[in-house]
């Protein structure tokens, strides 16, 4: 048997994951009021899509946002912002690509070694 059979209230067929998408980006495109998804969206999808699928409708309470996994907490964290970096580095580029390649020729050109 499958593991996604195991979490209790994870859609069972594609169309349910497809209804989940769908009301995710519905959800996101209302409360932020853009027409498409949100870069944020893409960016953090992994814990947005699954932060909206399983909040209840009272929200949660102080207690139970607390990490209870405090290594995976960071080791998630870790990922989020290695993922970020690389999102900020492709902006630079698209926004002015000739300065971008001069500072990173300037930061190769540095002695690795003080003198």
């Amino acid at each position: 048997m499958l593991r996604r059979y195991d979490v209790v209230g994870l859609p069972r067929t594609n169309n349910d994951l497809e209804h989940l998408f769908g009301t995710t980006r519905y959800r996101e495109r209302r409360a932020s009021g853009r027409r498409g998804a949100s870069p944020a969206l893409v960016l953090r999808g992994s814990v947005r899509v699954i932060a909206v699928a399983v909040t209840p409708a009272g929200g949660f309470t102080a207690a139970a946002l607390a990490p209870q996994d405090v290594r995976a907490w960071r080791a998630l964290r870790a990922r989020l912002d290695v993922r970020h970096e690389h999102r900020r580095v492709q902006t630079r580029f698209r926004r002015d690509p000739d300065a971008y390649l001069r500072a990173l020729e300037r930061q190769m050109l540095q002695p690795a070694l003080p003198s």
